[in-house]
C-alpha cells in the first residue's frame, strides 16, 4: 500500500479555479460513505478549505490507482475541467511532509495562521467517523495534528499571526486610511465573519451591519460589536450608508449580483463602494467590478498583506520545518516497524473491504430482501472471510519475535499486496 495526496491550492491556481474545485461538506460525507465503490483505495481523508482542496488516500499502487483517486476527487467536486498542471501529486515521503506543512501552516496563504489545524483535525474526524480510514490514516493524521502543536508550541509562527480576515480589513485600511468614518456590511455569520467583524472595530470602523440567511444568526453576531442585522435578500438595499463590504459565506453561488449592485450604486450619488470577497467559491459575480464606483477584491489580491506576513515569519518557518523533518523521519520509522506486527490487521481490513463489496454489488442484483435475509448473507460472508484467513493467521502469528519473522511478513504482504509504506529515494 501507498500513501497518495491529490490536490490544488492558492500556490498553484487562482480562485477561478479553486471554486470550480471546492467540495462541500454534504459531498464529502457522501464520498467517504461510497468509498468502496473505487477499487484500490481502501483509506481517505478529505480536506477543502478557502485556499486548497485535497485528497489523501491510501492505495495499493501510487501509478495505477491514480486515475482512481482523480475520477473520486471530480465526482465529489462536481467537475472534471481540469488541466494536469493544476494538481500535485504526491507520494509517500512526499505525501506525509506535504501534510505536515499543510498542518504547521507553512503551506497557509498566511503562514501562521490559526484556522488550518482545526480544518485538519475536522476532515480527519469526518473521515474516522465515516469509517474512512484505518490504520495508516490514523496514524499519519495523529501525527500530522501533533506535528501542527509541536510548530505552533516551539515556534514563534503563530505570535501576533494574521488571518485571511485580518489581511482584508488592511487592504481596507490601505484604501481608506483609515475607517473611522466607515461603514461596514458583513455577509456571513461564521467563524470567518466574525474575525472580520473584531479585525474591523479593532482598526476604530464606525458601524457593521450583518447579512445571514439565518436572521437569528446575524443578529448574534451583530449584537457583540453593537452592529445591526439586516436581511438577506435585500442587505445592500438596508445598508445605504455601507463603504465596504466584506463577503464570507459557505453559498454554492453567488450571493451579490451585478444588477442588485447596479441599482445600489446608482442611489449612491457617486460614493464609491469597496467589496472584498474572501469566499471560496467566491460569493461575488465577478462582472460586479464593471459597474462604476465599484472596486472589488478577492481573496487573491490580499498579496500585498500576505508579502509582509512571509517576510516577518522567514525565521520562524526555517525552525518549523525542522521540527516536520524529524517528524517525518520519525514516523517513517513507525511505517516501518507497522509492516511487522500489524500485517494481520491489514490482511483482515482489506479482505472485508472486498467482503463489504462484494456484498454490496451483489444485493443490489437481488432486489428487495428481507431483514432476515441481508442478515444471513451479511452472517455467511464473513464467516467465508473468517475461515480463509484463520490459518494464514495463526501460521503468520507463530512466527511473531523468530527468525523467520521477516520471511513470512514479506511473503503475505506480496502475496496479497499489502506492502506498507517504503521510503522511496
Amino acid at each position: 500500500m501507498q500513501l497518495v495526496v491529490l490536490g490544488l491550492n492558492h500556490k498553484t491556481v487562482s480562485v477561478e479555479v479553486r471554486e470550480r474545485f471546492a467540495i462541500s461538506v454534504d459531498n464529502i460525507n457522501k464520498g467517504l460513505r461510497h468509498l468502496d465503490n473505487y477499487n484500490g483505495i481502501s483509506e481517505v481523508v478529505i480536506l477543502s478549505t478557502c485556499n486548497r482542496t485535497e485528497i489523501y488516500a491510501v492505495v495499493d499502487d501510487a501509478n495505477e490507482n491514480m486515475q482512481d483517486v482523480k475520477e473520486f476527487f471530480f465526482t465529489l467536486a462536481g467537475s472534471d475541467d481540469a488541466k494536469d498542471e493544476y494538481f500535485y501529486y504526491h507520494v509517500d515521503k512526499d505525501c506525509i511532509r506535504h501534510l505536515f506543512a499543510v498542518a504547521s501552516s507553512l503551506d497557509s496563504l498566511i503562514i501562521g495562521e490559526g484556522q488550518i489545524l482545526s480544518q485538519v483535525k475536522k476532515a480527519y474526524s469526518m473521515a474516522r467517523e465515516a469509517q474512512a480510514t484505518s490504520t495508516i490514516l490514523n496514524t499519519l493524521f495523529h501525527r500530522a495534528i501533533t506535528t501542527g502543536k509541536r510548530v505552533r508550541t516551539e515556534t514563534r509562527i503563530a505570535y501576533n499571526a494574521v488571518s485571511v480576515s485580518y489581511a482584508a480589513v488592511q487592504l481596507a485600511l490601505k484604501i481608506f486610511g483609515s475607517l473611522e468614518h466607515s461603514n461596514t456590511l458583513i455577509y456571513g455569520a461564521g467563524q470567518m465573519a466574525k474575525l472580520t467583524a473584531r479585525n474591523l472595530m479593532g482598526k476604530g470602523a464606525k458601524k457593521i451591519y450583518v447579512a445571514n440567511r439565518h436572521f437569528d444568526k446575524a443578529q448574534e453576531l451583530a449584537s457583540q460589536f453593537g452592529g445591526e442585522a439586516v436581511g438577506f435578500r435585500d442587505a445592500l438595499r438596508k445598508a445605504n450608508d455601507v463603504d465596504i463590504v466584506v463577503t464570507s459565506t459557505g453559498a454554492p453561488h453567488y450571493v451579490v449580483k451585478p444588477w442588485e449592485t447596479q441599482l445600489f450604486m446608482s442611489k449612491r450619488k457617486g460614493r464609491p463602494l469597496v467589496i472584498i470577497d474572501i469566499a471560496v467559491p467566491r460569493d461575488v459575480d465577478p462582472d460586479v467590478a464593471e459597474i462604476k464606483g465599484v472596486e472589488l477584491y478577492n481573496i487573491d489580491d490580499l498579496e500585498a498583506v500576505v508579502e509582509d506576513n512571509i517576510k516577518e515569519r522567514e525565521y520562524e518557518a526555517y525552525q518549523a520545518q525542522k521540527i516536520i523533518d524529524e517528524e517525518v523521519n520519525s514516523i517513517l520509522e513507525r511505517f516501518q516497524y507497522l509492516s511487522c506486527q500489524p500485517v494481520m490487521a491489514r490482511l483482515s481490513t482489506k479482505a472485508e473491504r472486498i467482503r463489504r463489496r462484494e456484498v454490496k454489488r451483489a444485493m443490489t442484483k437481488l432486489g428487495d430482501l428481507t431483514e432476515s435475509q441481508v442478515r444471513e448473507i451479511e452472517h455467511m460472508s464473513h464467516m467465508i472471510v473468517r475461515k480463509l484467513l484463520r490459518e494464514p493467521m495463526i501460521k503468520l502469528n507463530s512466527f511473531a519475535g523468530t527468525q523467520q519473522e521477516d520471511y513470512y511478513v514479506n511473503a503475505v504482504t506480496k502475496l496479497f499486496k499489502i506492502d506498507v509504506l517504503k521510503e522511496r529515494e
